[in-house]
């Protein structure tokens, strides 16, 4: 069966462009009704414009669909409350909530400021956290709800010059992670995505003669999946770029266990390469999972 939204309502944050705009165009086309954030800065979070969200609200209704656009930046609390009583507002509910708006400061990090490292964090973690908060209480009433949440290979596995975004895209992992057992009893899922697309964003960061093969039109698929009703993953990341589709998971070794009565700095060097043995690793479902295998084997 074909996956369809009619009847549903879904914000999409940093819609004006890029990604945003595929996300949102996707759910639309398939039935949604959309509101469409955009503060329509620069990429590093600069300026103001509601041009860019306009331009993706037009062009949902001349398609057809149902679509109002929001200018609020996801950086403050207020702005939040106030993309997510848009939806309210225009459409009665809201049931997916896309959480892309994003903005890059890069500088290695003895040379960034502390201002470039909180305004990356205030806009991909507590944005993130802040849409979130508004958009919950209204899932959790209704029993119902889809979230994405948008992380990143470089916080996932690092990148140079990007400690801040790092940081934030690790972040909304964990917030992710434990959302997903919050929500569960609810039927609200929430998931990642770590997109590989060529947007503004990434535009000095993909290799030279590549950008045409990472159109963000081939990310949004995951997103729809995730934003589908038959959808029951929650705390998964997926990572999406260019076709390719790959689930991503924290995985931890199978461990020793060393005398508890009398460890020593030496005792980790001598026992590391059984202690880094990847060969029996395995993925927990939450962090009550990792202490009771502890528990189960420091007790054999």
């Amino acid at each position: 069966m074909t996956i369809d939204y009619s009847g549903r309502v879904a914000v999409v944050t940093g819609a004006g462009a890029g990604l945003g705009r595929a996300h949102a165009l996707l759910l639309a086309r398939r039935g949604a009704k959309v509101v469409v954030n955009d503060l329509g800065g620069s990429v590093d979070g600069n300026a103001a414009s509601s041009a860019a969200a306009d331009a993706v609200v037009r062009e949902i209704r001349e398609a057809g669909g149902e679509a109002v656009a929001v200018y609020d930046s996801v950086a403050t609390q207020a702005g939040g409350q106030a993309i997510v009583a848009t939806a309210i507002d225009a459409f009665g509910r809201i049931d997916m909530l896309v959480n892309n708006a994003g903005n890059l400061r890069d500088k290695s990090f003895i040379k960034m400021d502390m201002e470039d490292f909180s305004a990356v964090i205030d806009t991909h973690l507590f944005g993130t956290a802040y849409c979130i908060a508004a958009a919950w209480p209204r899932m959790i009433e209704q029993r119902y709800g889809r979230i994405v949440v948008t992380t990143s290979a470089s916080g996932l596995y690092g990148n140079f010059g990007q400690s801040n975004y790092a940081a934030a895209k690790a972040a909304v992992v964990g917030m992710m992670l434990s959302l997903k057992d919050e929500g569960a009893k609810y039927d609200v899922r929430v998931n990642a995505i770590a997109p590989v697309a060529a947007t503004r964003m990434t535009a000095d960061i993909l290799p030279e003669g590549t950008p045409e093969l990472f159109s963000p039109e081939l990310v949004s698929p995951a997103v729809g999946w995730f934003c589908a009703e038959e959808c029951t993953e929650s705390g998964t990341v997926i990572e999406a770029g260019g076709g390719y589709f790959a689930r991503v998971q924290t995985f931890e070794s199978g461990g020793v266990v060393l005398a508890p009565d009398g460890v020593e700095p030496e005792d980790i060097r001598d026992n590391w390469a059984a202690i880094s043995d990847m060969a029996n690793a395995r993925p927990f479902a939450n962090s009550m999972g990792v202490i009771g295998k502890v528990l189960k084997d420091i007790t054999a």
